[in-house]
């Protein structure tokens, strides 16, 4: 048996359906494509499948990911792609299979777009608020937790960041903690600048990579491949001692 990683793109309706409604979907997709998938033992046998870090409603994935097992070390990757696809919605696109090299339970960070403006205002007005509220040495929110509301500081959780502006909005890159012990969801920023401005924003976030822990390459490496370039108005980088390595595709090619 052999482990893979299928990679997939969520996009269109299917932006808002929930981690458990994906879950339920590709599981569908592998029982009707008939690949040699091997399943869990039990009463109740089903497709062993994982995936490394659930896609908040309404987000759009472009370098999302599953773990499979494969019963046939031979298989081809490319008939697992036509395939799947033959079974997915429109807004689900798997794009390429390799084999599952890093555990995918050590995600530790996310690359994300924020597309962000406001109706009638100018995003030069909007970058510089963003820019504003990223430059403070603490951000502090609400933020909902087992034991109920906390107050938090989500700005140790932002670890590089660029604000840029596109016709009429604000576009963020940012990179944020990621993972089961230290997570950063991209909306807590937005309600932190609502909070601060006062202001109504639309906003459309897009994921574009995820990061694993590992001592090989360093998280500023990761800043500069993914949030920096040289023709940034707005560029900054926080200090960290955690290392990272790129757990995408098609961001380093």
């Amino acid at each position: 048996m052999k482990n893979v990683r299928i990679w997939f793109k969520k996009d269109f309706e299917c932006r808002y359906i929930s981690h458990l409604d994906l879950n339920r979907t590709m599981l569908r997709a592998l029982h009707k494509s008939k690949i040699p998938i091997w399943h869990t033992e039990g009463f109740n046998p089903h497709p062993f499948a994982t995936f490394p870090l659930p896609l908040s409603l309404g987000f759009r994935g472009v370098n999302e990911c599953m773990d499979v097992r494969l019963e046939d070390d031979d298989y081809s990757f490319q008939e697992i792609s036509e395939r799947l696809n033959a079974c997915l919605p429109r807004g689900i696109r798997v794009f390429d299979v390799t084999e599952a090299v890093m555990k995918a339970g050590k995600v530790a960070f996310a690359s994300f777009t924020i597309r962000v403006g406001v109706p009638d205002k100018p995003s030069s007005l909007v970058a510089a608020q963003l820019d504003r509220l990223l430059s403070r040495e603490s951000i502090e929110i609400e933020k909902k937790s087992k034991k109920g509301m906390k107050t938090v500081d989500i700005k140790p959780g932002i670890h590089a960041y660029k604000i840029t502006e596109q016709f009429d909005v604000a576009v963020l890159d940012v990179l944020l903690s990621a993972g089961s012990s230290d997570n950063v969801n991209p909306n807590l920023l937005i309600e932190a600048l609502t909070r601060e401005t006062g202001m109504a924003y639309e906003v459309d976030i897009t994921r574009k990579c995820a990061a694993l822990h590992s001592v090989v390459s360093s998280i500023s490496r990761f800043a500069t491949m993914a949030i920096t370039t040289s023709a940034a108005p707005h560029v900054a980088a926080t200090p960290t001692t955690a290392s990272a390595s790129l757990a995408s595709r098609s961001s380093v090619e």
